[in-house]
């Protein structure tokens, strides 16, 4: 049975290193007015298209995307947040909240992602972080976390602030990662809804901004931004089958920036395909172990892989089995000892972990324990010979001794 999973991963292996499927050039891409723009798969996070990506840009309220994460992880949607002065007196789009108000942090969180509410990002982030500089440092240190190295949150709803920048690939990164939350993904496919305040004259309707959640059936997110030194933002996502992509338009005009994110996110759809190269579990070679009770162990994929690449244009996909330079007993099934990495003959394009597919002890005779142990016994064994070797001799002696008596 061992031998068959063998041979056929053997022959895929094989097949892999010579499969036509990763793209060589791609249909001409959109025109996109944006000034920073960029297209990534959620799955593998494989960009599809760029524009100025890496380009420090202002984010507006797309900002609201990483409040709206950190609330989801660290609050309890219960949780009653009670409105501060600071938080009724933030500047732009808002709900009214009052000073004293209290409001679940789950309506907050509605007026956040749908209405893009200042006013109750400011509270959020007063409830979550305990001040702004606390939930900051938060956004912050979630951003690097998910990857997003070349951004820097000062506030928590967008508002202008030369020390409160993103790229366009770094909040796809963070929206990716948001959108793994499914409550994140339930609030912001929400057309409209309506949300508990004590005052009845106060707003408790509460609309989605997002107009391409009407414009594009396959749209599932994700959130709108705009100020006058932003301009028009938006991160937007959509589903087709099994994939779904994230777009990102920064600093667009008017209604360029639905035409824009449409386009874009259509264009990824039509014009790429995704390819799946790898499964999960699957044996790809085998590795020596040293002071192991077995000599070795076969190595199988953590994961699954695919590639998106263009319709009607194909080129090598290879890919190399880097395994650990010494691998040392005991190991543990599915211990990491290796990688697959996958690449194009010009570029890397990922790498999957190669993991043991059994445990592996230790020989009894590679135990640090083992050659001390002999030792000392041999020491011990010794000591006896050498007691009864005296014994035996002292034992003639009395016995053939001229001097015994009758």
């Amino acid at each position: 049975m061992h031998f068959k999973k063998a041979i056929i991963g053997f022959l895929c292996f094989v097949f892999l290193t010579v499969i036509t499927a990763t793209p060589v050039c791609a249909a001409e891409p959109p025109k996109i007015q944006g000034q920073a723009a960029v297209l990534i798969d959620t799955h593998n996070l494989q960009v599809l298209y760029g524009k100025n990506m890496h380009q420090r840009m202002y984010p507006a309220s797309t900002t609201k995307i990483l409040t709206g994460i950190i609330a989801l992880e660290k609050g309890n949607l219960n949780d009653m947040v009670s409105v501060s002065w600071e938080a009724v007196n933030t500047e732009g789009t808002h709900i009214g909240l009052q000073e004293g108000e209290q409001l679940s942090l789950e309506d907050l969180l509605y007026a956040l992602l749908l209405n893009s509410a200042n006013d109750s990002a400011e509270a959020i982030a007063e409830h979550i972080g305990n001040s702004i500089k606390g939930f900051t440092d938060i956004m912050n240190d979630k951003a690097r976390e998910i990857g997003a190295v070349n951004s820097h949150f000062n506030n928590p709803h967008g508002l202008p602030d030369d020390n409160h920048y993103t790229t366009a690939y770094d909040l796809a990164l963070i929206a990716q990662y948001a959108m793994q939350n499914e409550k994140f993904r339930e609030i912001i496919k929400v057309r409209n809804t309506t949300i508990t305040r004590g005052d009845p004259d106060a707003q408790y309707h509460i609309s989605n901004h997002n107009k391409l959640l009407d414009r594009y059936n396959e749209a599932t997110g994700i959130k709108t931004g705009y100020t006058n030194a932003a301009g028009q933002c938006l991160v937007s996502s959509a589903k087709r089958g099994e994939r779904e992509l994230i777009a990102v338009v920064l600093k667009s005009e008017g209604t360029n920036i639905w035409t824009d994110s449409e386009s874009l996110l259509r264009y990824g759809f039509d014009n790429f395909q995704r390819v799946h190269l790898i499964g999960q579990g699957q044996i790809m070679t085998w590795a020596k172990v040293e002071n192991g009770e077995q000599a070795g162990v076969s190595l199988v994929t953590a994961d699954n892989f695919s590639w998106n690449v263009p319709r009607g244009h194909h080129s090598a996909i290879r890919n190399e089995v880097v395994k650990n330079e010494s691998i040392e007993a005991p190991v543990k099934k599915g211990q990491k000892l290796g990688e697959l990495v996958f690449s194009d003959g010009q570029k890397e394009l990922g790498r999957v972990d190669l993991v043991a597919n059994k445990d592996v002890k230790r020989k009894v005779s590679g135990q640090w324990w083992f050659w001390p142990v002999i030792f000392i016994s041999g020491l011990f064994l010794l000591r006896f010979w050498i007691r009864y070797r005296r014994r035996r001799k002292l034992y003639r002696r009395r016995k053939f001794s001229p001097w015994k008596s009758f």
